[in-house]
């Protein structure tokens, strides 16, 4: 048997009630596919109890849902092939002016720019407080995160969805030749 292990996190206040779900109906269903259990106070203040590694999996589930993802997208962390990373809109910011219009180059007129990132990668990206979550393939999210972090360089809008492009096509002309580059 191997040991338990407690996972500590926080989240946000207003992702408490999407993490518990109507009823309990999503904790529920996160330990159930985790073995794990998990306990969330009003405040955010979560606890994760279970064998080391699914303890480790499913705090990578909580914090993904505390970070803006539905709880379906954050459960696709169980499929190894999957895997969650966080970009900190801080660390490219001087102020919280800059922040937000970082946010804003990242989620684009209408959604735009995110939804393309979304489609050109096959990943998902939240945007939510001061970070920038991504779940995908592991290749696909090292793509997205460059492109997110070109944009927040200041890179123009066509000249990343051009990489992405390219990117797309590569990996197409792999798929194709059986894996090899």
């Amino acid at each position: 048997m191997e040991d338990e292990f407690s996972q500590l996190l926080k989240i946000p206040k207003e992702r408490v009630a999407v993490l518990i779900g109507t009823k309990g109906e999503t904790k529920r269903a996160i330990e159930k596919d985790t073995g794990t259990k998990i306990r969330v106070t009003t405040e955010g203040d979560v606890t994760i109890t279970g064998p080391s590694y699914d303890a480790w999996i499913t705090r990578q589930i909580v914090k993904a849902i505390g970070r803006g993802f539905s709880p379906k997208t954050a459960m696709l962390l169980l499929d190894e092939e999957f895997a969650f990373e966080l970009i900190e809109i801080e660390d490219w910011a001087k102020n919280e002016n800059a922040e937000k219009r970082l946010k804003g180059r990242v989620i684009g007129q209408d959604g735009k720019s995110r939804d393309t990132i979304e489609e050109l990668t096959c990943c998902h990206i939240s945007v939510f407080g001061r970070t920038i979550g991504i779940i995908g393939g592991i290749t696909n999210i090292q793509t997205a995160r460059k492109a997110i972090e070109m944009l927040l360089s200041g890179a123009k809008h066509a000249t990343v969805y051009r990489l992405l492009e390219d990117e797309q096509k590569k990996q197409r002309r792999i798929e194709l030749l059986g894996g090899e580059a």
